[in-house]
């Protein structure tokens, strides 16, 4: 089985989701599958049908959710020393080259990769070449946009 990496923060929102789904999505469910069967005839029931396809998502969404759990690593960035160099769980704060504007991106885990939050996968083209950099260090990335190039100017553990 494969690892997953993941920060304490993505590691509690994997576990706050999945507690949601058990405690409150899925008795919501359940209880609309018996309305519906209340109705009567299931075989025209669209009440029904969507209410089970509902039900196959979030029982399938937990059995996901615990397997990621059950072979998560998590990295407490709390307790990482190696503000020196580009890590898992480190933020950076990046110059482009080609924009001239400064970007600031937190390297985590494939399942934690949000961009519209600022973080970044580690296998992402810009986790990979980012990671054992330094400030003061130039990264040329080739990305689907095309080749880019950014100065690290600051890394820190938050």
């Amino acid at each position: 089985m494969k690892r997953v990496l993941l920060t304490a923060a993505g590691a509690e929102k994997l576990q706050d989701e999945l507690k949601r789904l058990k405690s409150v999505d899925r008795p919501q469910v359940i209880q609309a599958i018996a309305e519906a069967r209340s109705h009567g005839d299931l075989s025209e029931n669209a009440e029904y049908e969507a209410a089970r396809n509902q039900q196959g998502f979030i029982e399938g969404r937990i059995a996901e959710l615990e397997a990621y759990l059950a072979r998560a690593e998590v990295i407490d960035t709390a307790r990482l020393h190696a503000a020196d160099s580009v890590i898992f769980g480190t933020h950076v704060d990046l110059y482009d080259l080609h924009t001239d504007e400064q970007v600031t991106y937190q390297i985590v885990g494939d399942l934690e990769a949000d961009l519209d939050n600022a973080q970044i996968s580690f296998s992402s083209p810009i986790g990979r070449a980012l990671i054992g950099k330094q400030v003061g260090d130039e990264v040329e990335v080739n990305t689907p946009g095309g080749v880019r190039e950014y100065e690290i100017l600051k890394i820190r553990v938050d």
